[in-house]
């Protein structure tokens, strides 16, 4: 497999080049789990890859309406979520996002007694569809003596995350909200078994992935080799292998893209198409593999992607109804490139519904 076919497959997966998708709910099922610790960015990632302009506020009256939720699954970091998945991805991925977070437990003095304490208040205060930030639950906590704020009050949350107590409640203008789970999903989980809980999770990761390797499977899931490799021999004829770099890639069975992996993207930080991989290398050139991860940290924090190869970073101000955008390219745009960059500024001053002015540094 060439580069170039690697590539324009992953972005024709990953719904960039010709998404065909409705709504943000059914992008996030096709996907598995979209990683979301960066709110306002990961709803710019759903809409990109969903036809007929999606808009910010579209995604987040689905996120209201508990269409999407967002959770701790998968690694120790926020996903977005459906509300048909969340529980067996939660019975998954829960021990191996515990057991990676257990010397902070011990450092917070997160013990059975303290865990279980925090468990029930938060299941006494959030009875009957009651909906409570961080803060509000943290007064309910001290009342069960269970004083907590900072590093300590975000593991109890998280710890009853991963255990199907609480998830997201819709939001109370720009504050979060945490709701029963319970309540936000009522009915019945589908009940997989262990391998075939392994087999859905590769499905889904490759389907909208591929062609991946199992490292960046482990790496996506949080799972072990073992399960990985488990997961991928239960999907069995859903995947199919092929070699690229001297190396097995897997991904659904089925033909060539439509089309060539061309255009020009605005890509959130923490972005799929970038961060649900191991190895980066048919990305992103290989002095810049190293600090990827920390450039979401930098001025320019977003990802500015051209014929699916990292091309540069982005950051946008707002002012009034005007969206101002600023490219920084790694080289010099060709006029078709400026052409494509302007167009994806135009879309994401559409999803804003705001007017985008873009600047090529």
């Amino acid at each position: 497999m060439s580069v170039a076919n690697l590539l324009a497959l992953r972005l024709h997966r990953h719904k960039l080049t010709q998404p065909d998708l409705a709504n943000a709910a059914g992008l996030v099922h096709w996907m598995g789990a979209v990683q979301a610790q960066d709110f306002p960015a990961a709803k710019w990632a759903l809409c990109l890859r969903v036809r007929g302009g999606l808009q910010d506020l579209d995604v987040e009256q689905a996120f209201n309406d508990g269409a999407i939720l967002r959770t701790h699954v998968l690694r120790p970091t926020w996903h977005f979520v459906t509300p048909a998945d969340i529980q067996w991805l939660l019975k998954l991925s829960a021990p191996r996002v515990h057991a990676a977070s257990a010397y902070y437990y011990r450092q917070t003095g997160l013990d059975a007694r303290v865990i279980a304490r925090s468990c029930a208040m938060l299941q006494r205060a959030l009875d009957g569809n009651h909906y409570l930030t961080r803060t509000e639950l943290a007064v309910h906590l001290r009342r069960a003596k269970v004083p907590a704020d900072g590093l300590k009050l975000a593991y109890i949350m998280m710890h009853a995350e991963l255990e199907g107590v609480i998830c997201s409640g819709p939001r109370r203008g720009r504050q979060f909200t945490y709701a029963l789970l319970t309540e936000r999903v009522p009915g019945k989980a589908p009940d997989y078994c262990r391998d075939e809980a392994l087999a859905q999770l590769a499905a889904r990761y490759f389907r909208s992935h591929g062609p991946a390797t199992l490292r960046d499977f482990v790496w996506w899931s949080g799972l072990t080799v073992k399960d990985a490799r488990t997961g991928i021999a239960a999907a069995g004829s859903e995947l199919e292998q092929s070699t690229f770099d001297d190396r097995p890639h897997w991904g659904p069975r089925e033909g060539s893209p439509p089309g060539p992996g061309t255009g020009a993207w605005l890509l959130p930080n923490y972005d799929e198409y970038l961060i649900a991989y191991k190895d980066r290398g048919a990305v992103v050139e290989r002095g810049r593999t190293a600090n990827l991860v920390a450039r979401t940290n930098g001025g320019f924090s977003h990802h500015l992607v051209i014929d699916g190869r990292l091309a540069g970073g982005w950051r946008r101000t707002l002012k009034g109804h005007l969206v101002m955008i600023e490219v920084a390219p790694y080289k010099p745009l060709t006029p078709a490139q400026k052409g494509a960059v302007a167009a994806a500024a135009d879309r994401y001053g559409e999803f804003l519904n705001q007017r985008a002015e873009l600047t090529v540094l």
